[in-house]
């Protein structure tokens, strides 16, 4: 049966998924991509940009697993770009160039229309306007079947969890402090909405946490 979940987010030991002063030069804040050394590092990360060599191991199998059988993407507009407002004349294609990383369509949270922007590779971008459940509703058609993945910001995550709609969640907890930037569980009760962690598995680089909601909740 399919599933919407969340995988492969990094967490630093204090509780934040991306740093502080998100920009340009810093797309996952300041300190942040230290929240994703461990990916960096797998073979199958570094396959998907092409590049070759890479570590095996438990957190090339978490990360190899986080991209099965995902038929769509859904995504906060902070995870898509900078850029805030209305799209303007030029408006922002994404951090990952003319190909991106999906490659199957992904459905952006934003406040401002926009037409469908098809990148490269298969990857297409829908801007939806109405909020997390049609969101929800229009990645579960694009996925025909598969599973759906909310890939992030922090923002985007805590309203799909508070809602109860994620049937399962993978964090990798990495041994970084970074003092402020984007928490994950700020104003979140999991247990309230139903979460338990089910078991935690050590990799080489993080400690992946793997979290499901009771079907009673």
């Amino acid at each position: 049966m399919a599933k919407i979940r969340i995988a492969s987010i990094g967490l630093s030991i204090d509780g934040f998924v991306a740093g502080p002063d998100q920009s340009l030069d810093h797309p996952l804040g300041v300190g942040g991509e230290a929240l994703h050394d461990w990916a960096f590092e797998t073979r199958s990360f570094r396959k998907m940009i092409g590049r070759e060599g890479g570590e095996s191991g438990a957190d090339d199998r978490i990360w190899a697993e986080g991209f099965a059988d995902v038929g769509a993407w859904i995504i906060g507009r902070n995870m898509f770009g900078p850029d805030r407002g209305p799209w303007g004349p030029d408006p922002w294609r994404g951090w990952w160039g003319e190909e991106p990383p999906y490659h199957r369509p992904v459905v952006v949270l934003t406040r401002h229309p926009r037409e469908d922007l098809v990148m490269q590779g298969g990857t297409v971008f829908h801007f939806e306007t109405g909020g997390i459940e049609a969101a929800l509703a229009r990645a579960v058609e694009a996925a025909e079947g598969r599973d759906v993945r909310i890939g992030g910001g922090a923002d985007t995550l805590r309203q799909y969890l508070r809602a109860g709609l994620v049937d399962e969640m993978r964090l990798a907890l990495a041994p970084s402090l970074l003092g402020r930037g984007e928490a994950l569980f700020e104003g979140l009760d999991l247990a309230a909405a139903g979460y338990r962690c089910d078991r935690a598995t050590p990799g080489e680089r993080a400690t992946h946490l793997f979290f499901s909601r009771s079907e009673k909740a």
